[in-house]
């Protein structure tokens, strides 16, 4: 086996609230784990988590500051860092981190998460997770009763636009990039009372620091204070690759809107030894159901390496036993 720094029994990559929640579990379980965090969590711009019971409007840093304090109380450890690969020798899996640092583990849980790739339109990265905003439920109370623009860029922009009348009678969609909307969708938004403005947008009209409109690329302008957009959710699972785990396509009507690394219901994937959890595995989770996520894999590995300690348990007594 390769020189490591150090050996823990499980090595959870990523420390956001499905990492952090998995880490818990296994600490508690007195095993031996290693949390691992680049620190680049995809809520960061949020001003609080949202339908997470008793944590409601947290910050998303103060949940994870937390949550790192609850890993340590029980005895886990927390290590700042990237991975830069991950492999295999034998049945040890080795870590490497982009400071040089090695260590190895028995069982991998790795939630990184995932990456909104975000329609290519000037100033929206900038808004993204402040008043550009891709989940009602996460966001729709906050902008609620205010004038809310769809940006269409594909086949779900009519779902996504019913969605959010939910939380708005001032509802427009801007077709942007996506096709003509066909006779039983217009209806639909019609009936809904949201209008549909034909144009690519241009630029976000920002003043104060707040989302007040768009400008199409005819110079016109549409009003909102909130601005829904559909990322492509893409799995920042590339650490995955050499151990032969690549990402597969999630589509929505013939159009990929993401891509996850699959697993079973208990987040096993099809290399043993290695489980997902989070966004990584599930791009529509919200922290509540990452955190749900880590806790049910978490509970499977600690399992698993009971049943694999049993094996050897029992094979060393039937040799002790031995004639």
């Amino acid at each position: 086996m390769q020189q490591t720094d150090m050996h823990y029994e499980v090595v959870v990559v990523g420390g956001g609230a499905a990492g952090l929640s998995g880490a818990v579990v296994l600490a508690r379980a007195r095993r031996r784990v290693l949390v691992i965090d680049a620190g680049r969590p995809r809520n960061a711009r949020a001003e609080g988590v949202h339908s997470y019971l008793t944590r409601d409007g947290m910050p998303p840093g103060e949940l994870v500051a937390v949550g790192r304090e609850e890993v340590r109380g029980y005895g886990g450890a927390i290590r700042d860092g990237e991975v830069v690969r991950i492999g295999r020798d034998g049945e040890v899996f080795t870590v490497a981190l982009a400071d040089g640092t090695r260590v190895s583990a028995d069982r991998l849980l790795v939630t990184t998460g995932l990456v909104d790739e975000l329609p290519p339109v000037p100033g929206l990265a900038e808004r993204f997770g402040r008043d550009a905003l891709h989940c009602p439920y996460c966001h729709g109370w906050e902008v609620r009763g205010e004038p809310i623009a769809v940006l269409a860029t594909g086949p779900m922009a009519v779902h996504q636009a019913l969605l959010w009348r939910q939380w708005s009678e001032t509802v427009t969609v801007l077709r942007h990039t996506a096709a003509p909307f066909g006779a039983e969708d217009a209806e639909r938004l019609a009936a809904r009372g949201i209008a549909v403005v034909d144009g690519e947008v241009a630029a976000l009209d920002v003043e104060d620091d707040r989302l007040v409109g768009v400008a199409l690329a005819d110079g016109s302008m549409v009003a909102c204070r909130a601005l829904a957009v559909a990322p492509t959710f893409t799995a920042a699972g590339a650490v995955l690759a050499d151990l032969g785990l690549k990402p597969t396509e999630m589509t929505r009507e013939g159009h990929v809107i993401g891509t996850y690394i699959e697993s079973d219901q208990t987040g096993a994937t099809p290399v043993p030894g290695v489980w997902v959890a989070g966004n990584v595995a599930n791009p529509m989770a919200q922290v509540v159901g990452a955190a749900e996520s880590g806790v049910r894999a978490a509970a499977m590995i600690n399992f698993d390496l009971i049943e694999a300690e049993t094996d050897r348990a029992v094979a060393e007594r039937r040799r002790a036993l031995a004639p």
